[in-house]
């Protein structure tokens, strides 16, 4: 199975999350600047999911850009990685509305968490279908960033009990990490 109806539909997905999100911030009643300061946790929430989707939506290109077909289980696992950022703008309104509460930072985590364990499910997929000599397998290599980022979520977990300021800030260094291109992959694409 070719991989375009996959990319066409999951850029679909994406671009709909986004709007999703954007169509949460409220405009402000008022004129004055200072009607702007109620809505700094909603709009600080949907920054760091904006970037956290383009982050998914960058890396996912990259992941295709690497295999050449698709498979039935591939599929599933693509829909189990749009599931869990479906649910980014439910859960970036809720933390954003309660300005960044123990709960509502937490489940953010969990979600943010899961998301990532369907990316890795996703590329374990990719390449047991391209098979292990694959482009896609040597040039994912160890993958150090996908194994820490689950540890550095379920911390954010962890420590949204005690400081849910501290879980905001390992979840935006987890994006700070990712912010910059999976450049492995195309690397590997160039020198192939």
């Amino acid at each position: 199975m070719k991989k375009g109806r996959l990319e066409a539909f999951s850029d679909g997905v994406f671009a709909i999350i986004i709007t999703i999100m954007v169509l949460e911030l409220k405009v402000p009643h008022g004129e004055q600047v200072e009607a702007l300061l109620p809505l700094w946790p909603v709009f600080l929430s949907y920054v760091l999911s904006f970037v956290y989707v383009g982050i998914y939506w960058n890396n996912h290109h990259h992941l295709f850009q690497a295999c050449d077909h698709v498979s039935g289980r591939v599929l599933w696992a693509n829909l189990h990685l749009l599931f869990w950022l479906s649910l980014f703008p439910f859960v970036t309104g809720w933390m954003g509305e309660n300005h960044f509460a123990a709960w509502p930072a937490a489940v953010y985590g969990v979600v943010l968490l899961m998301a990532a364990v369907a990316y890795w499910l996703l590329q374990k997929t990719l390449i047991a279908a391209e098979g292990e000599r694959s482009l896609l397998r040597r040039a994912l290599g160890q993958d150090w960033k996908g194994k820490l980022s689950p540890v550095v979520y379920i911390a954010g977990i962890v420590l949204t009990l005690w400081q849910p300021w501290l879980s905001m800030a390992l979840y935006v260094a987890v994006a700070l990490l990712w912010l910059v291109p999976d450049r492995r992959i195309e690397r590997t694409l160039v020198t192939h």
